[in-house]
């Protein structure tokens, strides 16, 4: 099976090492964009094993910092933390906080030491002429071109790796399911901040408006702000004024970052809570970003980004292990279930961060450390590890899907609040 995929991010070059492993013949075109900043520097435990099951941990660990948990603090209100720790062996015990820019080209190195043929130029697809072989996308003539391992032939498969920019649904027409929020994220990178904090723990943190986070890298700090797009323009007319007012009124913001110096520009995202309404078709298939965003509230970017090439190289591998040219409609149909799990992830990961946007889940922790607060006894502790437990399958990716923890915590966040009321808990 000759493969053709168009990004070099982690989803791009994940799968271009699991398809070279099963015998593929891939082409992984890279455009050389190299950003200074790029969103999703904190991984969730889930993302790990994949991680291990790449040879990539090594690599991660000399660009990255071990995250052992995440805080979420409201500040004059609230502050809870969670470590992951507690929760395995259900729960893989840590994460990593990485430096995007040298993770991408760790990924990207292990896939040309795989064998993979990376042609670096900025890839074109276009629609498949009417006289095609049942693909919907083919590679531009000038792309097809730069690629000579394809030997001036149309791949088998084409995979849309290109995130954000979702080059095959603009070229095919293919809308997206749009998020309720139309928020806009800028954040940039610190020295000579103060952490009184747990080495690696993530902060993340309501604000007057919107939310903060702050991610410890190796001797940086990420910080972050999300906020709606009126209430990010009352705050300055560049993304640079922007964060430092943030940081400036904000007195959590202030006690962390101090008088910490930005150390790089600042890096600006909007509107990108989105989910493809078609991933798969005849010749094709997306990947990662160009799938589907969900929010960077919890961090799943890369998980979902990794774990959609796991999905994607276990549907295809009954096909490339034949050794014989699969047919347009054949890939598609092998693809289909792996479209129908990418959607239901992303619908599982919209619906967990819906509960922390409209307070429902900061209240729930409030009502039950308030339930253990007025006695503790043998039940009440099971009951509160086994609700606890649950939350922490879904937000670190072990078991965002699971019928049983969305359930629970639907059946929580309706009857459990105990009196606690999650509209002044909400995020803006």
């Amino acid at each position: 099976m000759r493969v053709a995929i168009v990004g070099a991010g982690p989803a791009g070059s994940a799968l271009a090492i699991f398809l070279t492993r099963l015998g593929a013949e891939v082409t992984l075109f890279d455009d050389g964009r190299h950003p200074e900043l790029l969103v999703g520097e904190s991984l969730v435990p889930a993302a790990v094993p994949i991680l291990q099951r790449l040879d990539l941990e090594a690599a991660t660990v000399a660009c990255g910092h071990v995250k052992p948990g995440v805080s979420f603090v409201w500040p004059d209100t609230t502050r809870f933390s969670f470590s992951f720790a507690r929760f395995a062996p259900a729960v893989f015990p840590y994460a990593y906080n990485i430096a995007r820019p040298q993770f991408d080209d760790a990924i990207v190195a292990r896939a040309t030491a795989a064998g993979v043929h990376r042609v670096v130029t900025r890839a074109r697809l276009q629609a498949a002429p009417s006289n095609s072989t049942g693909s919907e996308l083919v590679l531009a003539p000038e792309t097809l071109a730069d690629a000579p391992a394809l030997g001036g032939r149309q791949p088998d498969l084409i995979v849309d790796a290109t995130g954000r920019a979702r080059q095959a649904a603009r070229v095919l027409g293919i809308p997206a399911l749009l998020g309720p929020r139309k928020d806009v994220a800028h954040f940039a990178h610190f020295e000579n901040f103060q952490w009184d904090d747990v080495p690696g723990q993530v902060l993340l943190a309501r604000g007057e408006a919107g939310w903060s986070w702050c991610i410890p890298l190796k001797a940086r700090l990420s910080v972050g702000i999300v906020l709606g797009q009126d209430d990010a323009a009352r705050l300055g007319r560049t993304p640079e004024e922007r964060l430092h007012t943030a940081i400036a009124t904000d007195s959590w913001l202030s006690s962390v970052v101090g008088a910490g110096k930005r150390v790089t520009g600042v890096a600006t995202y909007a509107n990108y809570q989105l989910i493809s309404q078609r991933g798969v078709g005849p010749g094709w298939v997306m990947v990662g970003d160009a799938f589907g965003f969900v929010d960077p509230m919890l961090s799943p970017g890369v998980f979902l980004a990794l774990r959609s090439t796991e999905l994607v190289a276990d549907a295809l591998t009954p096909l490339v292990q034949r050794r014989a040219a699969a047919s347009p409609a054949e890939l598609a149909a092998a693809l289909s279930s792996y479209a129908t799990v990418q959607h239901g992830m992303l619908a599982a990961w919209s619906d967990l961060v819906a509960y922390l946007y409209d307070g429902r889940m900061v209240a729930l922790f409030r009502a039950g450390r308030d339930w253990m607060d007025r006695g503790s006894s043998a039940f009440k502790t099971a009951v509160q590890n086994h609700i606890e437990r649950h939350i922490a399958l879904q937000a670190t990716g072990a078991a965002t899907t699971s019928r049983y923890g969305r359930g629970l915590l639907r059946l929580l966040g309706r009857y459990g609040l105990r009196g606690v009321d999650p509209r002044p808990l909400a995020i803006k």
